[in-house]
């Protein structure tokens, strides 16, 4: 995505603004548009990532990136990809369960080793961290509770059941 459209039509407003006050505003005004370049693009890319913050709680398990290359910033969606290993993922909580959807924001802090280790899951998965996340809490959390979690019996030193 291309921000130099945006930014100029801010820099023209500025000088068609300037331009009622004649020269003596001119001058200061391009001295003013040049110096606000950098403020208008980041103030640009902050209310993008803001969208993609959103967009992408809606679309867990998939979610949109915002990647910057260059001064250009370019949007990057991810969507699950079903796999034999991958586990059901609940339904989404819509407003017929009594939810409005709203999200929170909650600090988690892992050791180093597990971290990356759920990074590469998520990279294997083409999920963002904190989509893989909210993936596998829902599960964990949706899973039956006091099911069976004991070793299986073992038979003449082969095991038979379950890896969880």
């Amino acid at each position: 995505m291309e921000l130099d459209p945006y930014v100029d039509s801010v820099r023209e407003n500025l000088l068609a603004s300037a331009g009622i006050g004649g020269e003596e505003l001119r001058v200061p005004a391009e001295r003013l548009a040049a110096a606000l370049d950098a403020a208008v693009r980041l103030a640009l890319l902050e209310a993008l990532s803001d969208a993609v913050g959103e967009v992408s709680r809606d679309l867990v398990p998939g979610g949109v990136e915002l990647r910057l290359r260059g001064r250009s910033p370019e949007f990057v969606v991810t969507s699950p990809v079903a796999t034999p290993t991958t586990a059901p993922v609940a339904a989404p909580v819509t407003e017929e369960t009594g939810d409005e959807g709203a999200t929170s924001r909650t600090t988690l802090r892992l050791p180093e080793n597990l971290k990356v280790r759920v990074e590469s899951a998520a990279a294997a998965a083409q999920l963002s961290v904190n989509a893989w996340l909210v993936r596998a809490i829902s599960s964990a959390v949706d899973a039956p509770v006091g099911g069976d979690r004991r070793p299986p019996a073992s038979s003449g030193g082969s095991f038979h059941g379950w890896v969880g």
